[in-house]
């Protein structure tokens, strides 16, 4: 079999392969874009785009069963999962053949659908999904193949029907009652999304917070929002097995602080966390080799031990956000076509957590900065003081900035409240544009917004 040379080989057709793919080629790069599955990646296909279409139709239950609260009477409300589930793959389908339109348009770039393993130095082959395998070889090579949900290794999960959390949007009907493995981002949207289709629902955690990541303020406030939407935390709980009842029925045993429980529901989602796709790479063929956790280490540039092969997006050991992909994008398009020095160094990272109301995260978390051991000021305003929130009658959460007590500049935030991913994104702007908070606090923003909820949570600092 010939092995057919390229500029640039691509490993992967996610947030950061695709765009790099076309760039590439533009940049007159003859380029082998080679994907597994589905063009899109992990946001498009089983991340992102589908889930947060399904939190869409779960807010318009919540704020339908709410209706009463704004005057307006409704009728009993029901939840059809096939046209909830047929609404998210229209939109998911949509997204991912206009991704592939666009690569397959672009002039100089191949587009193939198969598995790649390397086989030598920077020789890799690709066994096609309609049949048949090519060998191709490059001097650039970029790895953007993404991750997985994990599977822990819970005695009796390999015996009994559990969900991930690409399996879970596939339901075609709602679950009596849901188990969660996992308080983190994955498990308290689709927990609180399925809570509010109807379902029972019990989020089982390990550490003693949920969002481990997170200020225990912040972490304790979401709980408190879950908790009055009707989930069950069980928090420093550890699953200990599962098994499954000649019913159907699953039994999850696990030890919390006052001792062993069983506990019973009709469906598990396992949400433990993500597992990068390097096993299958066969990366020690071309000199490769990955951390502990499968992540393919990366210097600021994005560049591997091996000269002249990238690893880009979440195989690289996160953090696993499409955006961060996307900025990863950014680095080698400035780098490798337009003679640039950029790095991943001090960027920001913002992320939203969709449940509802939204989590925004920028920056420094206060015990961020307090291990640092900086001087700093900490603005919090309850969402009750914000009149664009009562008007709307969503008053659950806080905002927090840290700031420099110094130099007053914008260290990081958590927005927890309505649209607070959006709020969260204007104080990263401040962030960018290296803006004291005073400039916000002084700000003339349009009334009535959310915005405006800026002023006076800096005019905390004066009080």
């Amino acid at each position: 079999m010939p092995t057919e040379q390229y500029d640039a080989i691509i490993i992967g057709a996610g947030q950061a392969g695709g765009p790099l793919a076309t760039a590439f080629a533009r940049a007159g790069k003859h380029t082998a874009l080679i994907e597994r599955e589905h063009v899109g990646g992990t946001c498009i296909n089983e991340g992102c785009t589908p889930t947060k279409t399904m939190v869409a139709s779960a807010r318009a239950a919540y704020i339908a069963r709410r209706g009463a609260d704004y005057g307006v009477r409704t009728g009993p409300i029901s939840i059809d999962m096939g046209v909830v589930r047929q609404r998210k793959r229209a939109i998911v389908t949509s997204f991912r053949d206009g991704s592939q339109h666009q690569i397959e348009a672009t002039p100089g770039v191949d587009l193939l659908l198969g598995a790649a393993r390397f086989t030598g130095h920077k020789t890799l082959a690709v066994q096609l999904n309609d049949g048949g395998e090519r060998t191709l070889t490059a001097d650039l090579i970029c790895i953007n193949t993404g991750d997985r949900p994990t599977i822990p290794a819970l005695p009796g999960l390999d015996a009994v029907p559990y969900l991930t959390s690409t399996t879970i949007m596939e339901l075609d009907a709602v679950p009596d009652h849901l188990l969660i493995l996992g308080g983190g981002y994955v498990g308290i949207e689709f927990g609180q999304m399925f809570r509010r289709f109807g379902s029972r629902v019990t989020i089982i955690q390990h550490g003693a917070q949920l969002l481990s990541s997170e200020d225990a303020d912040v972490a304790d406030a979401v709980a408190d929002i879950l908790r009055a939407d009707g989930v069950d935390l069980r928090l420093q709980t550890q699953p200990q097995r599962v098994e499954r009842r000649g019913d159907g029925t699953l039994t999850l045993t696990v030890a919390a602080p006052d001792g062993s429980q069983v506990l019973t529901g009709s469906h598990l989602l396992v949400a433990v966390g993500r597992t990068p796709n390097s096993a299958d790479l066969n990366l020690a063929a071309t000199g490769l080799h990955t951390d502990p956790q499968g992540n393919i280490p990366t210097d600021a540039t994005l560049a591997t031990s091996v000269p002249g092969i990238y690893a880009l997006g979440d195989v690289k050991g996160g953090p696993a956000f499409t955006h961060i992909s996307y900025d990863d994008f950014r680095i080698m398009r400035t780098n490798l076509i337009e003679g640039g020095h950029a790095t991943i160094t001090d960027r920001l990272v913002p992320y939203t957590v969709f449940m509802d109301p939204q989590l925004g995260r920028v920056g420094l978390t206060e015990a961020e900065a307090r291990q640092q051991g900086r001087h700093i000021r900490v603005a919090k305003l309850p969402m009750t003081s914000v009149a664009r929130a009562l008007e709307v009658d969503e008053t659950r959460g806080f905002m927090k900035a840290i700031v420099d007590a110094d130099s007053a500049a914008i260290l990081g935030c958590a927005v927890l409240g309505i649209e607070g991913g959006e709020i969260m994104a204007m104080l990263e702007i401040a962030m960018l544009g290296k803006l004291p908070y005073t400039v916000l606090r002084d700000a003339i923003f349009a009334h009535p917004t959310l915005a405006e909820s800026l002023n006076n949570l800096f005019m905390t600092l004066d009080e």
